[in-house]
């Protein structure tokens, strides 16, 4: 897939905010500082196009990306960050909640999850919660190349075992880009 064009569509808390037209998307979901925003900018070719940060917790609304005037990558909260409040954790949720039930044009959701450890109970939870609803997930397994080929096989069991996968993870990199080309083509089956 080649990438000619990117923006920043809109910036949305509720569904009255939301695009217009019904263009295919795909949802990013997953722990605060799990690597969305480098996820998204690695896929769109951008170095800082999605701003990332140090800090946690730094995204706050469902932010659409359109891409090539196709798809929309959509970006929503990280979950599991303790310095946010229970309050603003409980909108985050309900504004995500709120668009899983009435986005007709999404097509998978991306839940991203860190490789070098073991799947939080959040991540877990939110698995559980997308299957529950039989809404179409894959697993982004991101920071890959932060661990060593010989500890491999050890996480890969860790993590189908953790969130009982019965499919294939997809391991991604930034750095390496191991996993972009697997995430376009499934994109580009799904649209």
């Amino acid at each position: 897939m080649q990438i000619d064009n990117v923006e920043l569509s809109c910036m949305a808390v509720r569904t009255s905010q939301y695009p217009e037209s019904n263009l295919p998307e795909f949802l990013l979901v997953g722990r605060s500082n799990v690597g969305k925003s480098s996820f998204i900018n690695t896929l769109v070719n951008r170095k800082n196009f999605a701003h990332t940060s140090s800090k946690p917790g730094k995204t706050q609304t469902l932010n659409f990306y359109l891409v090539n005037n196709n798809f929309y990558l959509v970006d929503v909260p990280g979950y599991g960050y303790a310095s946010v409040s229970k309050e603003r954790q409980k909108k985050f949720g309900v504004m995500i909640e709120d668009y899983l039930k009435c986005r007709e044009n999404l097509k998978c959701v991306f839940l991203l999850i860190d490789y070098r450890h073991k799947p939080t109970e959040d991540d877990v939870l939110m698995y559980e919660f997308l299957k529950y609803y039989d809404l179409p997930v894959k697993i982004i397994a991101t920071k890959y190349d932060k661990v060593g080929k010989n500890g491999r096989d050890k996480q890969n069991k860790i993590i189908k075992d953790t969130l009982k996968l019965e499919e294939e993870f997809i391991p991604f990199s930034t750095v390496s880009k191991k996993g972009k080309e697997e995430v376009y083509t499934l994109i580009e089956e799904l649209i």
